[in-house]
């Protein structure tokens, strides 16, 4: 079997090597169930990436099945992913591969930090799940793994989104957050704080009101 045009025989031949890649355990459910949303992590994603360029040592908190987290590897030296969940670095470690290396293990951040220093951190879609209470533990943790010049990226839904989020993100989102309050949590461990609206694939400086994600990129640790 070959194509009609030659220039797609490539992907015979990479499909004949290595067969066609899995999907993550949450990457599997969304295209299933609402494909548009992987359009959405995917951007959210980019974004992060683009912001953490040429970092050299880049951590992710409460990474899932981590299937879109390579498209951060594209722009970083290192990556380490990180979840409290074991099913999902299980699905990680199974679906590793050689050509994007990336350290992947347990950890529950509320426990205390992630050993090491990293240049960049990042948790996409983590802290609405933590609740208020534990919040003040969750940032405290992630910062002391962050090197004295190093930037974080939070993001999470709106607030003001949760009415048109589907069941299965409200039964987990504890503590989503407005975009001033947002600001106010990330001014109490830096110093300076830029935080971007989006609404599906789009990120923008428009009216927080009307966004449904927030992004916070943060700098200069208090700690």
């Amino acid at each position: 079997m070959g194509t009609r045009e030659n220039q797609y025989q490539l992907l015979l031949e990479k499909f004949k090597k290595q067969g066609l890649v899995p999907l993550g355990l949450m990457t599997n459910q969304a295209w299933d169930d609402d494909p548009k949303r992987l359009a959405f992590t995917f951007a959210r994603y980019k974004f992060t990436a683009k912001m953490l360029s040429g970092r050299k040592d880049v951590l992710e908190i409460g990474c899932a099945d981590a299937f879109a987290s390579r498209i951060v590897l594209q722009h970083v030296e290192r990556l380490t992913v990180t979840d409290f969940d074991n099913v999902f670095i299980d699905d990680i470690n199974c679906r590793l591969s050689e050509k994007w290396p990336m350290t992947c293990f347990q950890h529950d951040i509320l426990a205390g930090p992630v050993p090491g220093q990293y240049d960049g951190i990042y948790a996409l879609d983590v802290l609405e799940h933590i609740k208020r209470n534990d919040e003040a533990t969750f940032m405290a943790n992630m910062v002391s793994s962050l090197a004295p010049h190093g930037t974080a990226i939070i993001g999470m839904p709106s607030l003001e989104s949760q009415p048109y989020a589907s069941p299965i993100s409200r039964e987990g989102h504890v503590n989503c957050k407005s975009m001033p309050d947002l600001r106010v949590l990330m001014e109490q461990y830096f110093h300076t704080v830029f935080i971007f609206s989006m609404n599906d694939e789009v990120v923008h400086t428009g009216y927080h009101k009307m966004a449904n994600y927030l992004l916070a990129i943060c700098c200069e640790s208090r700690q």
